[in-house]
């Protein structure tokens, strides 16, 4: 797969043009997007900013950030959310979706047992009728995008998403 092939690359090369749910927080290295196809409002994608098909291949800045973000996502999506815990899954196997990403998946206390752990992805890739609607992305995502900002590490090392 090439980076004009990837998905991804496809929506970071339009950047300045990404709804917010795009690109919800950004930093120089990574992009913080809320999945789409879901049936879980919170449901968050970090992406390298670069093509990277494989964990090995980011960079040490990169790896240094990596963790920061998870746990910075983690702790909003508590705060947004109210989720007892979060997932944090990455496989970039799906076809146009080899560029790393990290799923950072809010765990609900009510979320049935069946679809717990790496079940969950049962929410994605659902029917249109029963994926989370836009407005319900859209108050989410300003939500997270408060939390975080207000947090003083996170203002200082990410942009606002404006470009």
């Amino acid at each position: 797969m090439t980076a004009t092939s990837c998905y991804t690359c496809a929506q970071e090369a339009r950047f300045d043009d990404l709804p917010l749910r795009e690109r919800i927080v950004v930093d120089q290295h990574w992009r913080v997007a809320h999945a789409f196809d879901t049936a879980l409002p919170g449901w968050l994608v970090l992406v390298p900013r670069r093509h990277v098909t494989a964990i090995h291949e980011l960079t040490d800045a990169e790896a240094e950030t990596l963790g920061m973000w998870q746990v910075r996502l983690s702790r909003a999506l508590r705060d947004v959310t109210g989720c007892v815990k979060t997932y944090v899954a990455q496989f970039a196997e799906v076809e146009g979706f080899a560029h790393v990403h990290f799923h950072v998946v809010p765990r609900m206390s009510d979320l049935p047992q069946e679809l717990r752990g790496p079940r969950v992805f049962g929410l994605l890739r659902q029917p249109e009728r029963q994926q989370v609607s836009g407005d319900v992305i859209d108050e989410t995502v300003q939500s997270l995008r408060t939390n975080l900002l207000s947090d003083p590490h996170t203002a200082s090392n990410a942009a606002l998403g404006t470009g």
